[in-house]
């Protein structure tokens, strides 16, 4: 019996492995017929490759069987998989699929199937606890620079690291394992050769921090050691500053109960307040009395019932920046960061900014801004507050607010940033797609330059579309350097 040999590099991946098994069908190569290899390893036999058996005309070149969503889900879990049986498993379900038995994966019991879910399984549980234990630590000098350590049972970093870039984009951050490490540049996902434990910091300033808020939410009451072991398993305790509390928080847990029952009742405290911030009565009748000024306009914001948007918004989210800055930057509405710290653009959308203002030379302190919309909008689901479009009347309704910045700062320039403000300044007629990246002149002769909004950036996913999605939107800013071409 003719032997042949297919060596998977990397050993997870799926193309690889799908295009050998893609080989192997063609030429008729039966699953003891195949030694799968992984890395430099050696065929036990010296088999030759599986590409000759393609070459030789074994089988007719019968073209592969098509097979379902399921199965290649269920092969790209076990790819990650360290079993050395995974690659001949998959293999010999593939073979038995492509000969009749297309509806063996609906059959638990089959020992192949059997197998093969439970690898899944391990692969998907290693995965969940890789999100749930890294820990990210501050490299010392450098600003904004964070490396994790962590030792991951299977070939999950990969599978994994996409997690952590749309998690923590706002950060450069690097995850070391033995075998494989990622690394996020704050718009680039990569992924390199393993590592040392050594090349990760030993600790930094922010764990103290972390440790001191990770026992005052420790709960005793709710402590089940071993539930608490099985989801937290020792092994991972070296990765995470809190597992050093943990003797002692579960030694103290009788008395800390018999303290907590008592201890009187009190009234919990929200995130979210119940109602929105609102000046108090003195507050909003100094307002009234200073003069018509950015700080007037603000106090009389703060009381805007104009629309629905103020009842479940934290509160009003004015503008932010010198009273006499040339640029006034103009956004669609606060997000979920900035209606809870009643600043603009501190959020994701508005830390991407910061980075495109610095690649692009301008002082972020030197700008003022600002929303076409006041409020945060948004649709609750569950604890998350998503982020919901301004309608037209929220537009209108801030109009009036937007226009007395304008005129009170008197900027030379105004950048519109995304469809929402640019329709706001220059109409609700106004193409976005034909009039990005260009210059417009608003209806008192300010320039007004028209470019995305940083979210949407963020929402290209990741590669190649962020990366021209961050270009496009740094090439428009450098584009206020030079002379306005209206």
């Amino acid at each position: 019996m003719q032997r042949w040999s297919a060596r998977i590099d990397p050993p997870w991946s799926l193309d690889g492995w799908r295009a050998a098994a893609r080989l192997g069908l063609a030429a008729a190569v039966a699953p003891e017929q195949i030694d799968w290899l992984e890395g430099t390893e050696a065929s036990l036999l010296d088999a030759p490759a599986l590409a000759g058996a393609a070459t030789s005309g074994a089988g007719g070149g019968a073209p592969g069987p098509r097979v379902s969503k399921a199965f290649l889900e269920l092969a790209a879990s076990v790819l990650c998989h360290r079993d050395p049986q995974r690659l001949p498993l998959l293999y010999r379900l593939l073979w038995r699929i492509a000969h009749g038995q297309r509806e063996v994966l609906s059959n638990p019991a089959d020992a192949d199937v059997l197998r093969a879910n439970a690898l899944a399984q391990a692969v998907r549980r290693d995965s969940h606890k890789m999100k749930a234990f890294v820990r990210f630590r501050e490299v010392p000098g450098e600003d904004d620079a964070f490396i994790a350590w962590f030792e991951p049972d299977h070939h999950i970093v990969d599978r994994v690291a996409p997690f952590f870039a749309r998690r923590f984009a706002g950060m450069r951050w690097a995850i070391l394992t033995p075998s494989r490490s990622a690394y996020w540049d704050g718009s680039q996902l990569s992924a390199g050769p393993g590592a040392q434990r050594s090349d990760a910091p030993a600790d930094d300033s922010r764990e103290e921090l972390w440790r001191t808020y990770y026992a005052s939410i420790f709960n005793p009451a709710r402590l089940n050691e071993r539930m608490m072991r099985q989801e937290m398993p020792v092994k991972y305790w070296k990765h995470l500053p809190e597992a050093t509390l943990l003797p002692r928080l579960v030694r103290d847990a009788g008395t800390r109960v018999e303290e907590m029952h008592a201890r009187q009742a009190s009234v919990p405290q929200r995130r979210i307040p119940e109602a929105p911030l609102l000046p108090s009565a003195a507050a909003a009748r100094a307002a009234e009395a200073l003069p018509d000024s950015l700080t007037a306009k603000r106090h009389r914001a703060a009381a805007c019932r104009r629309c629905a948007l103020w009842e479940p918004a934290t509160q009003t989210v004015f503008g932010e920046g010198p009273a006499d800055a040339r640029v006034m930057l103009i956004g669609e509405q606060p997000g979920d960061r900035e209606d809870l710290s009643g600043r603009p653009f501190v959020g994701p959308a508005g830390q991407l900014l910061d980075r495109v203002l610095a690649e692009a030379g301008i002082d972020r302190t030197t700008l003022y801004l600002t929303n076409a919309v006041k409020h945060f909008r948004f649709q609750r689901r569950g604890k998350v507050r998503v982020h919901q479009r301004p309608d037209r009347e929220h537009v209108q309704a801030c109009r009036s607010w937007l226009a007395g910045e304008i005129e009170q700062v008197r900027p030379d320039t105004v950048v519109c940033l995304g469809a929402t403000a640019a329709s706001a300044l220059l109409g609700a007629a106004f193409r976005f797609s034909e009039g990005r990246g260009q210059w417009h002149t608003l209806h008192d002769g300010t320039p007004a330059l028209v470019t995305v909004h940083p979210s949407w950036v963020l929402r290209q996913g990741e590669g190649a579309a962020r990366e021209a999605a961050h270009a496009l939107l740094l090439a428009d800013i450098r584009k206020l350097g030079g002379p306005p071409a209206v």
